[in-house]
């Protein structure tokens, strides 16, 4: 049976500038890191898109090396793209990423110009697809020079590769001389994905004004923390657990120490009282307007699944996105308490 999609998928969805862009994209973005490789059961993963993009879910984040095995989660996407969302296309955003090592030899890593732009090619055959919607550096590289990486870049969108470029993992410094080096070449960045949740938030500390002030938009990779705030871990680890899958180990027994199950306990009592599961402030905290600390608002909050039922929770946070000052306070008390 052909896939159909809701017919009313736009009307929940709340859609964000991507900095000083013409592009919306999704408040809740969906990430195939993890649950979407040659590992992983193929049905979920296709259930798993339709239930987002039933949702209004546009945009689809991808990188060369996601898996397990790397690249097969833009092979398993590209093939739902075929049989599902062909004549969907237009409706949809695709970013895919280079930077971490992808193949072997000094060339499947890191990058310099060979690297990117033979990676981009390569995702663009296994996701069947003539362009990405987004292409990002996925890690700055200490070896090569900035100009190279962002003249790759400007590449990708000369040759109608990819409509628009981004960064992940840059520092606030880092990102500044990127900035600097695409403005040189006649183009400019759209967006930066850097970690960022309640539990990490090193991007307040610099990064996120000069995105701010140089119009890039942002979008948050972890907001829950790997789960860390999605409540799975409140009564300790479930047999479930990331922490014990060994295709995803990267969450460890060390993270849910006493003092991290004490604050996430006490957000939890604050998620309830707000009406909202852990998960759901979780992401609404990460997409919040918060004035009075200027923070500006987060472009789009992106967020991985295991089951459908997830995405449709989360997507639910948007009925709720406002936070009273005494509720900001309080989050704030539970964290600097805690020692963060």
């Amino acid at each position: 049976m052909s896939y159909i999609p809701n017919p009313a998928r736009y009307n929940q969805m709340i859609y964000r500038p991507a900095g000083h862009s013409g592009l919306l994209l999704p408040a809740i973005s969906l990430g195939l890191w993890h649950n979407f490789g040659s590992v992983d059961n193929f049905e979920n993963a296709r259930q798993m898109i339709h239930t987002a993009f039933d949702l209004g879910i546009t945009h689809f984040d991808l990188a060369n090396n996601y898996g397990p095995v790397p690249g097969s989660a833009e092979l398993n996407f590209g093939k739902i793209l075929q049989e599902d969302f062909k004549s969907l296309r237009d409706e949809l955003i695709i970013s895919t990423k280079a930077g971490y090592v992808m193949w072997p030899g000094p060339y499947g890593n890191w990058g310099s110009r060979k690297s990117l732009l033979a990676s981009l090619d390569q995702s663009l055959e296994r996701l069947g697809l003539d362009y990405v919607d987004i292409f990002y550096s996925h890690r700055p590289d200490p070896n090569t020079p900035i100009e190279e990486t962002m003249g790759a870049l400007k590449t990708a969108i000369d040759s109608g590769k990819a409509l628009y470029v981004g960064l992940s993992n840059y520092s606030a410094k880092q990102t500044e001389a990127a900035i600097l080096a695409a403005e040189q070449l006649g183009f400019k960045l759209l967006i930066h994905q850097p970690r960022y949740s309640m539990l990490d938030r090193w991007i307040e500390d610099g990064l996120q004004d000069t995105l701010t002030s140089s119009g890039i938009g942002t979008i948050a990779f972890k907001p829950l923390a790997q789960g860390l705030l999605s409540g799975k871990y409140l009564y300790g680890i479930p047999d479930d657990s990331r922490m014990r899958d060994p295709h995803y180990a990267t969450l460890h027994d060390d993270s849910l120490t006493p003092k991290m199950l004490s604050r996430i306990k006490g957000l939890n009592d604050l998620a309830q009282k707000r009406g909202q599961s852990l998960a759901q402030m979780s992401l609404a905290w990460v997409l919040r307007d918060d004035s009075a600390r200027k923070i500006n608002p987060v472009t789009s909050a992106l967020i991985g699944a295991s089951r459908p039922q997830q995405i449709i929770e989360n997507v639910a946070t948007l009925e709720h996105l406002e936070f009273t000052s005494e509720e900001l306070q309080t989050i704030e008390n539970l964290l600097i308490t805690s020692n963060i």
